[in-house]
């Protein structure tokens, strides 16, 4: 199955196109999430429109300010990466950038080390480990000059895996679905104790199925007030 080029929605809602080679990229990757899902339980969004708008759209329109910078040369780390989304598109789209795919597990890092291979990509890696404790750890603590996070647990949660790996001044992406104000409200002590702010809350629409999501961005502007996890989140954190 071939998946749609989409070069004008591309560009009527990101600014950006693939070229010819990233679009080849793209359906590579699109047939071997497909053969993959054979073994593994990767993705069951598996028909072409539904695959480029829930994968390949909504993973790169959460970073369309590095799509539109001609000089994107960033360290980016995809937590909870999974079978490779949003961090595998953002690869794709910003080969100038280096991409690290964390997921505890080994399985699907596996598949995802043979992936990489198969589409020679160059500028990703793979780590195995729980955000929690990778977090911690001297090499990628203050590492990452963005983190990725996509339907891993609560807000609170994410913020609190994504925010300890950023260097300062580095920004936190997280991806939603359902916003409100009232989560707002519950998400601001939270990272106000990691050492951050909430810069931007943006909601869009999706161009095929017009389904509302949203993605908050996470400016990390100091050290967190204690390396200890905040107390009201332990039990979010064991439960995951």
């Amino acid at each position: 199955m071939l998946l749609p080029e989409m070069v004008e929605v591309w560009q009527q809602t990101l600014k950006w196109q693939p070229d010819e080679k990233q679009q080849q990229i793209f359906q590579r990757l699109y047939e071997e999430i497909l053969l993959g899902n054979r073994q593994l339980n990767l993705t069951r969004i598996t028909q072409p429109e539904e695959f480029w708008e829930k994968h390949l759209w909504d993973s790169l329109r959460g970073i369309v300010p590095l799509l539109q910078s001609m000089n994107s040369n960033q360290t980016i780390i995809d937590i909870g990466t999974g079978a490779g989304f949003p961090g595998l598109p953002v690869a794709i789209a910003l080969p100038q950038s280096s991409v690290t795919l964390l997921d505890s597990t080994r399985k699907k890092i596996n598949f995802l080390e043979q992936l990489i291979t198969q589409l020679e990509l160059k500028n990703v890696k793979t780590l195995i480990g729980r955000a929690e404790v990778i977090g911690k750890q001297f090499q990628h603590r203050k590492t990452y000059d963005i983190a990725l996070i996509r339907a891993v647990g609560s807000a609170s949660v994410c913020a609190e895996y994504a925010l300890p790996l950023l260097k300062t001044g580095g920004l936190a992406i997280l991806y939603r679905g359902h916003w409100t104000d009232e989560d707002t409200q519950v998400l601001k002590p939270v990272i106000e104790q990691l050492g951050a702010v909430i810069e931007s809350i943006e909601q869009f629409t999706t161009p095929l199925s017009s389904s509302v999501r949203h993605c908050l961005y996470l400016r990390r502007l100091r050290s967190p007030t204690s390396d200890r996890i905040p107390h009201y989140l332990r039990s979010q954190l064991l439960s995951f």
